[in-house]
Formats: structure tokens, sequence, C-alpha cells
């Protein structure tokens, strides 16, 4: 598509299968819109890579790709994350389970290289034909595995089945032409046979005839599915010596696309097939399941949408019923073997879903878009445990997954995109922390919203709404929203944090950080956002064992809704000088805590004791009976505050000034917490040194605080019997007369 600038038509823009270019001198040179994440995905593969599996898949046009699902940097996943393994039409890679820097990749036409990712180079390894054999007919996207028995053995297929046990150094067929063998240009296009120069059917398009899907059972070596363009289902039980063909299915128009074949991980006799028809205007959903290796065939799609025709399917490898599929308007899962199918969105858009895999060590659901790029599903491992009796309980947490403690990179400076504007494209890293998934059957709902909701099935059945008495309305004006609360705890039993939720029915996900609470003090409003400062956070946990429980707090009462579950936390070890002793950690920033806590609130207490004084002196001179010479005492209080706010906080008036200042006891600590919390390392010296010099002088601050706060709590005790206007932090007195 193309759009031209009707007053400069020098600048035009065109979309095409890359994404959208810009231009402002007629094409002489362009702007590529890198921020606009449209890739188009034909085939999606994840690795086994540590600590983070990359995931690769083949374009429309714009080579195969792979990059890591996740990276420690702060920015995310990066356009500079990616890489490119070979350039053309790309489909299906597949990569050594067992070396991820072993990468098989393919071109339209099964142009297939082996690609070294640590040197970059490829070498090409596609079978031919031998001299005077007929040539080979390759998919467009030619289906290509290794073999689960053996990390080294490929098998690839063009009309014919090869094989090769030295990743692609040789090859051998291991079958004849698996197809129908059919004559396309006999083949009739509406109707009709046409010539070879009416319609572009030799141009640009696979020959017809191909294998395009293929499976090995991971149960029995040797045992190996194929499917055909032209509709067949081709099964060897003997590693290709003798192979079995099935031309027709129930249901299933003839000569169907088979477009994705699953050997069951359970049972060896086991394999679905899906069948895509959408060529022929044909868009229902087909999926069939075999449970005697081909021979007889059952529909699993019945619950499927009607429109929408299914390109993928996977199985989970521990729950033999939970299944995925992908389709032309998103995913579905089962978890009763295909009875009935569910929609995944979870922010997934309305977008055909070409492929999909499952990153088992990491429980992750992987996607290839057509349009939209990769969606990966963040470990769905809780779908196993949605059976009928789990989602009629009142609540309950899922297991928590053993989670990587580390700490982000700031590759940019600052977090986030820091100053590199919105043509800066990143995907957002998941959370670091620990995922906690739980489900809550109901919402927990107030009076007054169970209230509403009997009134309206009421006026649904024509009746008269009684109001409710006053001290329901009470009840309703009084009444806290409900919520839920998580509380983490040692192994020890200690809390180390509690986190609230919303109490909304339905299965949900938040993380923690791996922290304690913070030690500043609380507020009721927001911080603003400052990308100059780190977050607000307490001092990290060190790595073990924790534990998560559930409870609602409903009607004022906090009651316990869910058995705890374990999480376990693991150091990815990333700093080379990170500390050695744990516990010494601990205990080093648990007493850093506890001052920082005592220095932010005195900090606070001083901005209130000024607010205070400030009213107090107000009212000592709107009240007629108050002694005027409190006035005094209120300065002088003053006066003595601003010189332990200096030690406290600093001399701002000279600091505004740009003379030197000494550092004060919250520089001192402060300089302990944003280098200490954000960090895997041990306290240097110069920390200890600043914990031991900020805590001394802070003996002195709060000994002399503690002094003055008797002194104004004695003249706000005084304002009070000459009755003068009431200042924070009085109770007034009356003596009844």
């Amino acid at each position: 598509c193309m759009w031209i600038d009707p007053s400069h038509t020098s600048h035009f823009i065109m979309g095409c299968d890359g994404g959208v270019y810009e231009t402002w001198d007629n094409a002489k040179t362009w702007q590529f819109k890198a921020n606009l994440p449209v890739t188009q995905f034909y085939k999606v593969a994840t690795d086994n890579d540590f600590p983070f599996y990359h995931v690769y898949g083949g374009t429309q046009d714009n080579a195969t790709l792979g990059g890591p699902s996740r990276t420690i940097n702060s920015a995310g996943i990066t356009n500079a994350d990616w890489y490119n393994t070979v350039f053309g039409d790309g489909f299906q890679t597949q990569i050594d389970p067992e070396d991820p820097d072993i990468v098989y990749s393919q071109w339209q036409y099964g142009g297939l290289v082996r690609h070294d990712r640590k040197s970059g180079e490829n070498i090409g390894i596609q079978p031919m034909e031998k001299p005077g054999e007929p040539a080979l007919r390759w998919n467009w996207d030619a289906p290509l595995i290794i073999s689960p028995h053996s990390h080294t053995r490929l098998y690839f297929a063009a009309n014919k089945l090869f094989r090769s046990d030295d990743r692609g150094n040789t090859w051998t067929a291991i079958s004849g032409d698996l197809t129908r063998q059919l004559d396309r240009n006999k083949m009739k296009v509406m109707g009709r046979v046409w010539s070879m120069d009416a319609v572009e059917k030799n141009r640009s398009t696979s020959i017809y005839g191909q294998c395009v899907a293929l499976a090995e059972s991971p149960l029995q070596e040797g045992l190996i599915y194929v499917g055909t363009d032209d509709g067949l289902i081709q099964v060897s039980e003997d590693n290709g010596l003798n192979w079995r063909k099935t031309a027709s299915f129930p249901g299933v128009p003839e000569m169907t696309y088979v477009n994705d074949l699953v050997a069951s991980k359970f049972d060896v006799n086991t394999v679905f097939a899906v069948f895509n028809n959408h060529k022929n205007g044909d868009f229902k959903p087909y999926i069939l399941k075999s449970s005697d290796r081909g021979k007889s065939w059952t529909h699993i799609d019945a619950t499927l949408p009607q429109s929408g025709a299914v390109y993928c399917f996977v199985q989970d490898y521990i729950d033999a019923n939970l299944l995925f599929c992908g389709t032309e308007f998103g995913v579905f899962f089962s978890n009763d073997a295909g009875q009935h199918w569910i929609a995944l969105k979870a922010g997934l858009p309305t977008i055909a879903v070409y492929d999909m895999t499952i990153q088992q060590r990491e429980n992750d659901l992987v996607l290839a878009t057509f349009g939209r790029g990769f969606y990966i599903l963040d470990d769905y491992s809780p779908l196993r445990l949605m059976t009928q009796e789990n989602v009629e309980r009142e609540a309950m947490i899922f297991p928590v997954k053993d989670a990587w403690m580390f700490l982000p990179k700031r590759i940019l400076g600052l977090s986030g995109k820091a100053f590199q504007g919105a043509s800066f494209f990143s995907t957002p890293n998941p959370d670091i922390g620990s995922a906690i998934y739980y489900y809550l059957k109901d919402d927990i709902k107030t009076a007054k919203q169970i209230r509403q909701e009997n009134e309206s099935k009421i006026v649904k059945d024509g009746g008269d709404v009684e109001y409710p008495s006053f001290n329901a309305m009470r009840v309703e004006d009084r009444e806290e929203t409900p919520y839920l609360l998580f509380t983490i705890t040692d192994d020890a039993g200690k809390v180390v944090r509690r986190i609230k939720q919303a109490a909304t029915a339905g299965m949900h996900r938040f993380t923690w950080d791996f922290r304690y609470p913070s030690p500043s003090p609380v507020s009721l409003q927001t911080s603003a956002v400052d990308i100059f400062a780190d977050d607000d956070a307490g001092y990290p946990v060190v790595p073990g064992t924790y534990y998560v429980s559930m409870a609602k707090s409903e009607r004022g009462m906090i009651t316990d809704i869910a058995p705890k579950q374990a999480m376990i936390v693991k150091p990815l070890g990333l700093n080379k000088l990170a500390a050695e002793d744990q516990k010494s950690l601990l205990q080093f920033n648990q007493k850093t805590a506890e001052l920082f806590r005592a220095v932010q609130g005195t900090g606070r207490y001083l901005n209130e004791a000024y607010h205070q004084l400030d009213l107090m002196k107000l009212s000592i001179n709107q009240s007629p009976k108050a002694d005027i010479r409190m006035s005094e005492e209120i300065e002088e209080i003053k006066n003595q505050l601003a010189d332990i706010q200096i030690k406290l906080q600093g001399d701002a008036g000279l600091a505004k000034r740009q003379f030197e200042t000494e550092s004060s006891i919250s520089d001192r600590i402060s300089n302990v917490v944003y280098n200490l919390w954000f960090t895997t390392a041990a306290p240097t010296n110069s920390m200890k040194d600043n914990l031991q010099f900020s805590g001394e002088a802070f003996n002195d601050v709060l000994a002399d605080l503690k002094k003055i706060d008797t002194h104004i709590s004695r003249i706000r005790s005084d304002l009070e019997k000459s009755g003068a206007p009431w200042t924070p932090g009085q109770l007034p007195d009356w003596n009844g007369n």
C-alpha cells in the first residue's frame, strides 16, 4: 500500500511485508518505522538457552530471526537484541536441544542452512536429488524437525522424506514420493483448466504435491507421520521402510491441506492432525485425533467457532488432556481433551496464529502471529489445575514456579526507554520476581452491591423495592471495599511482605519483587513519576524458600481462604563480586532499614512540626485569652528545629548558594540504601562507616527532638486551656457547662 502527500509529492509512505517506510526525497532515501510490531511470522521455535531461552521464527520476505525471550535490561527486549540467521522468506527453524548455538534455518522452497550462533556462519545443507532422479518438489514452507530420540538427527521433507544423522552433512531419502502425484496443470481452477498465461499459478506459488507436515513419535523411534498439501497422511512404523497411506477423513473435504501433525507425548498410538481448507473458501476448523496410529480418526473440534480455520496444535507435556490450537482469530485451549474449547485472551489481539510451541523448561506457550510478531504466555501451568473440582473452590493459589533473582541492567542509563523517545521500540520484560497465580471463584461484594443486585431482580420481576433500614444504610456507608491480602513469609514463618489485590473473580497474577516493604513514610497520595529516582522499594530478600498465603478482607474481617504455597528464590549469579555471606548481608540491610525508617520518619515529623507550629501561632493571634508570649516560644522552637534539620538533612541555605556542605545524617544513610539495595554485592567499608556515623549522630538528634516535642505538647495544652482555636494533634476539652 502507498500514500502520496498531495502537497509534496516527493513525500510518500509505503507499506509492505517489512512494515512501514517513509521517504521525503522521492525514494532516494527511506526511513524505516522500527517501532511498529507488525512482523508476519510463519513459524516459531524455541531453544533451551540459559538462563533465558531464545525465540526463532521465519518471516514473510524478511528473513529468519532469533532473539531472547527476556533480558536483564530495564529497557526490555529491544530491536538490537534480535539477529538474522538466514535471509529470504523465513520458515521453520529448529535448534539443537543440547546446544543452542546450532540453529537450522530455512528460506522458501527448502533452502536450508546450519547456522552457528556464535560466529554467525552458515553452511548450506539442503538435500538434493541424485543425478537422473526426478526433481524434488519443495513447499514454500517445507517441514523440518529434529528427532526427539537424537539431537543430531534431522528429518526434512520435499515430496520425499529425508533423514540425516549427522546434522545435515549427509542425507538419505527414506521414502518415495508421498503425495498423490497429481499434475496441477490439469486441475480445474474456478471450474475450468486455464492456459499457463491466464493466472499466476505458475509464478511465486508452491509447486503442487509436497509434504507440508511432519512428526515423529516421542515414544517410539521411527514412528513417523507425514502430511501433504493434497490431503494425504502417510505413516511409517519402521523408520521409512514401509508407508501406510490415508486419503480420506471423516467430515473433511477431499484433498484438504494437512497443516499440522502432532504425535502424542503420552500414548504411542495417538496422533493429532490439523486440516486447513481456507484456500478453497472453507474456513471451518478441522482438528482430528487418531488412537490407532492414523487408521481411524475422530473430530475434537466441535466447540470451536465454525468460522476460523486452524493452523497449528500443541499438546501439554504433563497433562494429556490440555490442548492448544492456533486459528485465524486467535488461540484456544481445552483441558478436557478437546471436548470444550475456550479462547485465550490476556492481551492477545484477534490475529492469525500460524504456529505455536511449548518451551517446556519454563512452561511458556509461544505463538507466531501473521502480522503482530511473537507472543508469549508466561507459565501457562495453572491451566492444568483448572479442573471442575478446583473451580468450585472459593479460592486457591497455584503452585509457584521457581524464580531467578537478579537486578535489571540499565543499558540506556535510566530505566525503560530513558531519553530514546517513542520511535525506540522495546518490548517490556516480564516483571522480575515470583509470579503468583491465584483463583477466586466469585467477586467479594459489598453490602451495597448485594442490595443493588437483589433490587435489580425485583425490578425485573415487576416488584416493589423496599428501602433498607437506617442501620443498613450506615453499614453501607461505613463498609470498606473488600480486598484480597497475600502474606509472604520466610522459612522461619516471619512475615516478609503483605500485598493487596482486588477481590475480583477469575484467574489473576501478580509478581512479588523479592523485596521487603519500603521503610519510607506511608502516604495516601501517589508520588509523581521521576525517571531519575530509583523505585521506592525495600531491601531484597536473600535466596531461599518463601511462602505465600491468601486471605480476604470482607466486612472488616480478615479470613484465610486458601492454603499457602512455597516459592523458591534462586540467585542468577551474574555479579562476580556478589556477597558471599548472605546472612550477614540480610542483617546489615535490616539494620540499615531500621535507621532509614527512623531518619525518613523524623524528616516527615520536622515538616509536620513546622506546619503545626505555624497553625499554633495563628491560633494564638486569634485568641484573646492566649498568652502572646507563646509566639516567642514558637519562634525559638522553629529555630531549634532548623538547627536539627541541618544535622538531619543538610544545610539547604548554603547548598543553594553553591557552598560545600557537610554530609548529613540523611545523606549518609541514603548513600547506603540507594547503593546497596540495588546490587547483590556486600556492603563496602564506606557503607559500614556511614551506617555507624549516621546512627551515632541520629541518637543525639532524636534526644533533642524528644525534648522539643514535649515543649510543643505543653504549648498545645496551654492553647487548649486558653480556649484558642483548635490546632492539629489536640483533642478539644469541654467541662460541660
